[in-house]
């Protein structure tokens, strides 16, 4: 296992965290799954308050597996709220549940719209709770997580409030990569979330994109991807029990440049998507953005990208019906409400027929409704 430096909080993370949030409804499951971990290496172990017992049963895990506290690194996250006596109250339940006189990393948890970040720098708010109990010696390092926009997550990173934050960056996905570099300007630690679920479903791809990617696997170019990135520190890892940590941390040495091998395979992975799209190909470029429908243009058309391109069906469905149902986690209307009003259509360099490729996106994608995994 390796280890990096968490940004300004000067804390030491392994390179894999372990993500409490799937398997919070169990206990054993869980105990089975921390232990493993730390046996693995893994000193960084990530819960909330939304996420079931994860509290209880990871304070519980701690005191029947013995480990020194300083070995191991807690991060909990609360959601915002206008009343600081709410966090207040929280962070004395996390450190009554975790059974521990201070918790390392204490992140709010969905910084999604502007209003939260109003939320946050008003005078009195749950943030200056925080800050109090950090002079305390309650928590030692304030962070955030965020599924928002460029422009929100860098006014985030610019109020200097924050030492570190969990963010949404894959090869699948690359918007972020701005944020990457901002956040290693500002000295801030970064958590990779979600690399693989929402990365791109690589535990269950598609025949063609494991037939591209040979003769590495999906998951693993995903994984070296990020981890020769040197302005992240540390990887989410959910799993759900102790199997499931064997094929991700076999990997978790292997942090250097890029091969040429690798760099070609991803190369093959964007000749296919040009090759299959040709003229339907979104470059993400987003300046489609504002939709007068609030429709999220360039991340449906992405997930056309990957569902036509490569044939990730499964994960463009998933992703898709995720819109609608989960409120500011994942922004924007599905592709059905389009009006075909234009507004689209002179913005894009690509000139793509951006009604078209909707209309055609929710024939493909759109099913039952989903919702976030927590609630």
């Amino acid at each position: 296992m390796k280890y990096r430096r968490f940004g300004k909080t000067e804390l030491n993370l392994s390179v894999f965290s372990l993500g409490l949030m799937r398997c919070c409804y169990n206990e054993t499951q869980l105990f089975e799954t921390v232990d493993k971990a730390i046996a693995l290496g893994i000193n960084h172990f990530e819960m909330a308050k939304a996420y079931g017992k994860s509290e209880q049963y990871f304070g519980s895990a701690l005191k029947q597996i013995e480990i020194p506290r300083e070995k191991i690194i807690i991060t909990t996250k609360f959601l915002p709220v206008s009343e600081p006596e709410t966090i207040a109250k929280s962070l004395e339940e996390s450190l009554s549940n975790l059974q521990v006189d201070y918790i390392d990393c204490v992140a709010i948890h969905g910084i999604n719209t502007w209003e939260h970040l109003e939320l946050l720098t008003k005078e009195n708010s749950c943030l200056t709770v925080l800050q109090q109990a950090k002079k305390t010696g309650k928590i030692r390092h304030i962070g955030f997580s965020t599924h928002g926009d460029l422009d929100l997550i860098t006014a985030m990173i610019k109020t200097n409030l924050f030492e570190f934050i969990n963010l949404h960056y894959y090869y699948f996905w690359q918007r972020n990569a701005p944020i990457l570099d901002l956040a290693q300007k500002y000295d801030l630690g970064t958590f990779i979330i979600s690399p693989v679920d929402k990365g791109g479903l690589l535990y269950q791809p598609s025949a063609k994109l494991t037939n591209i990617c040979q003769p590495f696997t999906p998951l693993y170019l995903n994984y070296r991807f990020l981890l020769s990135d040197r302005n992240i520190s540390t990887l989410s890892l959910g799993a759900s029990n102790p199997q499931e940590l064997i094929t991700p941390l076999s990997i978790a040495d292997e942090d250097g440049e890029l091969t040429s091998l690798e760099i070609e395979t991803f190369q093959k992975i964007e000749n296919a998507l040009t090759d299959t799209l040709k003229t339907d190909q979104c470059s993400q470029c987003h300046l489609c953005l504002p939709c007068p429908e609030n429709i999220n243009i360039p991340e449906i058309l992405r997930l056309r990208n990957l569902g036509v391109g490569l044939e990730m069906n499964e994960y463009a469905s998933y992703r898709y019906q995720m819109l609608e149902n989960a409120g500011h986690w994942f922004w924007g209307k599905k592709g059905d409400k389009c009006t075909q009003c234009g507004d689209c259509l002179p913005k894009c360099p690509e000139k793509l027929d951006i009604p078209q490729l909707l209309a055609d996106s929710h024939s493909r994608y759109n099913g039952s409704s989903r919702r976030r995994l927590w609630d």
